[in-house]
């Protein structure tokens, strides 16, 4: 059996994303047994000229929205980016992961090369045939998101591990 489109892709942003919330969960449980508000790491930055973690969050759910409705020639919903709360962190992850479980394989199985437009920067776009969009793109960016949320977390004392990373919930199986 070859390999598809919406195979290369909904399973892997959805895992990708319950992971994260997974690390978030834990991130959570780690705040209150350290009797701190969970809600400090809304700012955490490795870099002062890095984005801090609740735009990692959000950056990495987009990426994996806007990447399958672009490959499904579909809309994506459209999220408001006002969280203020850790609990509404992790609601966007799960009504993000919700969403995608209603895009059918069919909507993106096909488009390998359907030109996929997006916007790069500001007022900027680039156009990439849909296979090496996801490939290139749209997996490499919402990873990019996903990881840097995971490596926030870890530097402000959360106790995650790859096994985290990678497995999610299964960490502790």
């Amino acid at each position: 059996m070859s390999i598809t489109l919406s195979s290369a892709s909904l399973p892997v942003f959805q895992t990708a994303l319950s992971n994260l919330l997974h690390c978030l969960n834990k991130a959570e449980a780690n705040a209150a047994a350290r009797k701190f508000d969970p809600n400090v790491l809304f700012a955490a930055r490795l870099a002062p000229d890095m984005l801090p973690f609740a735009a990692q969050i959000r950056i990495a759910c987009d990426a994996a929205k806007n990447g399958t409705a672009r490959l499904a020639g579909i809309e994506a919903p459209k999220f408001e980016d006002n969280e203020t709360t850790f609990a509404e962190l992790q609601a966007r992850i799960t009504k993000t992961l919700d969403w995608l479980v209603t895009v059918p394989a069919s909507a993106i199985d096909g488009r390998e090369d359907a030109d996929i437009t997006f916007p790069v920067g500001r007022d900027k776009t680039r156009t990439m045939k849909g296979e090496a969009y996801l490939k290139h793109y749209a997996l490499p960016n919402m990873f990019f998101h996903v990881v840097t949320a995971y490596a926030l977390l870890r530097h402000n004392g959360v106790d995650v591990g790859k096994t985290d990373y990678l497995v999610g919930d299964l960490a502790g199986a």
